[in-house]
């Protein structure tokens, strides 16, 4: 029985198949570009949940505050127009910005919970509602988002239609970016969320 020799091919000697080190090289540097790649999209998916998270405690603060406005509908759809409510808040400090019902810039009403004046009068009760230092809606929203203000707008509406209202929302949080380049000149943004409603 013969055995075929494949020690040559066409009069030459045969090479080794494989791969040469810079072909390694090569593909080590294409892998690690990659990985790299991924690792930024992870970290802007991550951002980006975040977010998505705080814009979501915003709708959930602003629904909140339109329950409030619809339960206590003897006061917010007789307002005086028009009406403008906003604040600040740093920390866990906050400051009312314009007021326009002095009505609702008190912090504390002596007429909840069995209190001397009990029970509140409607206005009373929406300034309890917005700004009461323990459990108001200015400090829930503080507890929730970065640097929160807000505004209250209820403009006079025209004749024969319904009072309208808008919450308006803004916060600060870092700005979410796939490069240097397109990330701008701050690094912050101020996000806004709004909602509208006929108390």
């Amino acid at each position: 029985m013969k055995q075929t020799q494949h020690c040559k091919r066409n009069g030459k000697p045969a090479h080794a198949a494989g791969f040469t080190l810079v072909e390694v090289l090569v593909a080590l540097i294409i892998i690690a570009v990659g990985m790299l790649g991924l690792a930024k999209i992870q970290a802007l998916a991550y951002a980006s949940t975040g977010i998505a998270g705080s814009q979501s405690l915003a709708a959930l603060q602003a629904s909140s505050l339109v329950s409030a406005m619809r339960a206590n509908r003897s006061y917010w759809s007789a307002v005086a127009t028009p009406f403008t409510f906003s604040f600040t808040m740093v920390g866990s400090s906050a400051t009312l910005g314009t007021v326009s019902d002095n009505a609702l810039s008190t912090t504390s009403n002596v007429c909840t919970f069995g209190g001397a004046t009990a029970p509140c009068t409607p206005v009373q009760l929406a300034a309890y509602d917005l700004n009461n230092a323990t459990n108001g809606w200015i400090k829930g929203l503080g507890a929730v988002l970065p640097n929160p203000s807000a505004t209250i707008s209820c403009p006079t509406p025209a004749a024969g239609t319904q009072l309208g209202c808008s919450i308006q929302i803004t916060w600060v949080e870092n700005t979410v970016t796939v490069n240097s380049q397109t990330q701008g000149t701050t690094a912050m943004q101020a996000p806004t969320y709004t909602v509208f409603v006929v108390p």
